[in-house]
C-alpha cells in the first residue's frame, strides 16, 4: 500500500517537493477526503471535485501566496484549502466556528480575496495587478472563473478593462459545461502550446518589430495578424476574448496535469492579459456527482455509496411550497411568467419550467438583467415572478428602483433564503432585503409566518398590480394544512394572534412562531403578552400596531433582518409619526450592525436572542417592574 501523500502537505511548499509522478495519487487522496468530509457536513461538491488537478497544478507551478489566486464564487476552493494548511481543520468545514465554505481573507494568507458571490474575480484580480504595478512588483495574479460566472455583466466589465489596461493578468476560464471532440481539442491544445511557447513568442515580437520599420510593413503586419486570427478562429472558440485584448489559450483538458504544467510554464512568459480556457468535469471521480451535477452543486450530508441525501421526513420546504403554488396560480393565469438567475433547482423554478417551458426564463448569473428583463415583460401586460435568493437580489438594487418601482410595474420578487441561511455564512445570509426594499416608493414588502401564509401572499402578489416582494426562509415549513383554497390577503393588514395587556410583541416572517412560543413561556410567569403577526413590512397595519402599542405601553419588534432600516425601524417611525413614542417603551430584536458568521441556524438564532428563549428573556426584562409588583418568582435574577 502506497504511503499517504496528503498528510505530508501542510503548505504549497510541501506540495512542490513531490515528484510530478506522485501528483495523480495526491489528487485521488484529496478527492477521497473531500467526498468523505462533505458527506458528513454538506457543501459544494460537484464544482470542487472538478478542479482538483487544476488546483494542484496552480500551487505546484506558481509561487503562492506571493502569486495570488482568486477563486470566483469560491465554492470550488476546498482542494485549495486542503493544500494551504487547513487539511486538519477540514472536518469543521461550514460548521459553527469552523472553516468557511468559501475563501476568506481572515482565514488564510492564501485566500487572496473573499468570494461568495459570482463574477467578482476578474475585477478584483485586475485591481491587484494595477496595485502591483504601481508598487513595482512582479508577482502573478490568477483569476479562476467558471463558465457560469462568465455570464454575468461584471465579468465582462472586468475583461473589458483588463484588455484596455493591457497588464499582465491570467484569467483561467474553468469550463465544465461544454464538451469538445478529441480531435479539435488536441489540435487546439497543440496550437495553443505553439502560440505561447518561448520560440513563437520571440519570433512574433521580432517579426512585428521588423515589419514596423520596413516600407509597407504596417499593411503586411495587419495581414499577418489576420492570418493568425483566422487560423485560430478555425479551431479555437476564443475570438471574443482576443477582441477584448486577451491572448487566448485553449481549450485544454483541465484534468491533465502534464498539459497544465506545460501551459503554465509558457504563459508565465507572455506579456499582457491571457485567457486560459480549461475543460473540466463537474463531480470528477465520484459517479453520483458526475451523473447528477446539479444535485451535487450544493448538497446536504449524503450516503457516499448511493449519493442520496440523508434527509429526515418532515413538512415540505418553503421553496417547494412556493413552486407548487406558483404552478397552481399559473394554471389559471396565463400571464404569470417564471424567471430565475441560474438557480432553477434552488428556487424551485425547475418544476415551473417543466410545466410551462414557454413561460420560463433562466437568464444565467445576471440578477440585474433578470430584474430589468422582468420589467420589460411587465410593460407588455405579463406578471413576471422573479425567484432570486435574498443575498443575490442585492446585486440588482438599482434595477429594482429605476426599472421596476419608479414605473410601478407589477413585478413579483419571490425572495428565497431570506434571513440566516446557516452553513453558507455571511456571503449568503439574506438579512438586508427588508431594509433595502422598504424605503423604495411603490414597493409592497411581505413575509409569511408559515408555508400556508406563503401561498396566500403569493396569490396576493400576482394580483397586486404593483411591485411586490415576498420573502421566505431556507428550510422546511411548520407542517400546516395546505389543503385549503389559496386566498388573497388585504394589503397592509396584520394579524392579531394573541391578546394581552402587559406587553406587545410584533413579529414578522420567520420570527412569528418563536414569538408565540415566547408568549407562552411568559404566560407561565404571569406575563400577559399580545402577539401580532405584522405580515407586511410595508405598508404597515398602522391601526393595529398603534392601538396595541398604546394599550400595553411596551413593544418588542422581532425580525430576521438587519436592525438598521429594517422592520423594527419601520415600527419606530410609525410610532414617531403618530406622536406615540413618548409613552411607549420599545425594544427591537434582530441582526445587529455586523456580519454574522456561518453555523447552524439554531445556534445563530440563540446567539442573537431571536429564538423563543431570547424573546422571552427580553419580555421578562421589559416587564421586570410588573414582576416585582406581582412578587413573581425569578425577578430578582434579572440583574
Amino acid at each position: 500500500m502506497s504511503e499517504n501523500l496528503l498528510h505530508k502537505i501542510n503548505s504549497p511548499e510541501d506540495l512542490r517537493k513531490l515528484d510530478s509522478s506522485e501528483l495523480l495519487q495526491l489528487a485521488q487522496e484529496i478527492r477521497d477526503e473531500i467526498i468523505e468530509n462533505v458527506s458528513k457536513t454538506g457543501g459544494h461538491l460537484g464544482s470542487t471535485l472538478g478542479v482538483i488537478e487544476l488546483t494542484i497544478a496552480l500551487h505546484y507551478k506558481f509561487d503562492t501566496p506571493a502569486d495570488k489566486i482568486i477563486w470566483d464564487v469560491g465554492h470550488q476552493a476546498y482542494a485549495h484549502k486542503m493544500l494551504t494548511g487547513r487539511r486538519k481543520d477540514f472536518p469543521t468545514l461550514r460548521q459553527y466556528k469552523g472553516l468557511s465554505g468559501f475563501p476568506k481573507r481572515s482565514e488564510s494568507k492564501y485566500d487572496s480575496f473573499g468570494t461568495g458571490h459570482s463574477s467578482t474575480s476578474i475585477s478584483a484580480a485586475l485591481g491587484m495587478v494595477a496595485a502591483r504595478d504601481i508598487k513595482g512588483g512582479d508577482n502573478r495574479v490568477i483569476a479562476v472563473i467558471g463558465d457560469g460566472s462568465m455570464t454575468a455583466g461584471l465579468a465582462f466589465e472586468g475583461l473589458n478593462h483588463a484588455g484596455h489596461l493591457d497588464k499582465n493578468l491570467i484569467v483561467i476560464l474553468n469550463d465544465n459545461e461544454m464538451s469538445i471532440s478529441p480531435n479539435v481539442g488536441a489540435l487546439s491544445s497543440y496550437l495553443s502550446k505553439t502560440m505561447t511557447g518561448a520560440l513563437y513568442t520571440r519570433a512574433r515580437k521580432e517579426t512585428e518589430h521588423l515589419l514596423k520599420i520596413v516600407p509597407g510593413g504596417d499593411s503586411m503586419l495587419k495581414f499577418a495578424k489576420r492570418v493568425e486570427e483566422s487560423i485560430k478562429g478555425l479551431v479555437v472558440p476564443g475570438m471574443l476574448f482576443e477582441e477584448l485584448g486577451f491572448k487566448y489559450v485553449g481549450p485544454i483538458d483541465g484534468h491533465n496535469m502534464e498539459s497544465l504544467f506545460q501551459h503554465f510554464k509558457n504563459i508565465k512568459n507572455v506579456d499582457g492579459p491571457i485567457l486560459f480556457h480549461v475543460i473540466t468535469k463537474k463531480g470528477k471521480g465520484y459517479t453520483p456527482a458526475e451523473e447528477r451535477p446539479s444535485a451535487f452543486h450544493g448538497i446536504g450530508p449524503f450516503d457516499i455509496n448511493t449519493g442520496e441525501v440523508k434527509s429526515k421526513p418532515g413538512p415540505p420546504s418553503y421553496t417547494k411550497v412556493f413552486s407548487d403554488t406558483l404552478i397552481s396560480l399559473a394554471e389559471s393565469n396565463e400571464k404569470i411568467i417564471g424567471i430565475t438567475a441560474a438557480m432553477p433547482e434552488g428556487t424551485g423554478m425547475n418544476r415551473f419550467a417543466e410545466r410551462f417551458p414557454d413561460r420560463y426564463f433562466d437568464v444565467g448569473i445576471a440578477e440585474q438583467h433578470a430584474v430589468t428583463f422582468a420589467a420589460g415583460m411587465a410593460t407588455e401586460g405579463f406578471v413576471p415572478v422573479a425567484a432570486i435568493y435574498s443575498t443575490f437580489l442585492q446585486r440588482a438594487y438599482d434595477q429594482i428602483v429605476h426599472d421596476v418601482a419608479l414605473q410601478k410595474l407589477p413585478v413579483v420578487f419571490a425572495i428565497d433564503r431570506g434571513g440566516l441561511v446557516g452553513a453558507d455564512g455571511p456571503t449568503h445570509h439574506g438579512i438586508f432585503d427588508y431594509s433595502f426594499l422598504r424605503h423604495i416608493p411603490n414597493m409592497i414588502v411581505m413575509a409569511p409566518k408559515d408555508e400556508g401564509e406563503l401561498r396566500n401572499m403569493l396569490k396576493t402578489a400576482v394580483e397586486a398590480k404593483a411591485p411586490v416582494s415576498v420573502r421566505y426562509p431556507r428550510g422546511n415549513g411548520y407542517g400546516v394544512d395546505l389543503s385549503g383554497e389559496i386566498s388573497s390577503i388585504e394589503i397592509g393588514t396584520g394579524e392579531l394572534l394573541v391578546e394581552g395587556n402587559d406587553i406587545t410583541v410584533i413579529a414578522i416572517g420567520s420570527t412569528v412562531y418563536p414569538a408565540l412560543e415566547a408568549a407562552r413561556l411568559s404566560a407561565e410567569k404571569g406575563i400577559s403578552v399580545e402577539v401580532i403577526n405584522a405580515r407586511f413590512v410595508k405598508p404597515l397595519d398602522e391601526q393595529l400596531i398603534v392601538t396595541s402599542a398604546t394599550k400595553t405601553g411596551k413593544v418588542i419588534t422581532v425580525e430576521e433582518n438587519a436592525l438598521q432600516g429594517g422592520f423594527g425601524s419601520a415600527v419606530l417611525e410609525l410610532l414617531e409619526q403618530k406622536k406615540a413614542l413618548s409613552s411607549i417603551k420599545i425594544k427591537r430584536l434582530g441582526i445587529p450592525d455586523k456580519f454574522i458568521e456561518h453555523g447552524e441556524q439554531d445556534i445563530l438564532y440563540k446567539g442573537l436572542g431571536i429564538d423563543s428563549t431570547g424573546i422571552a428573556k427580553t419580555i421578562t426584562e421589559m416587564t421586570a417592574k410588573n414582576l416585582y409588583e406581582l412578587g413573581a418568582p425569578g425577578w430578582e435574577n434579572l440583574a
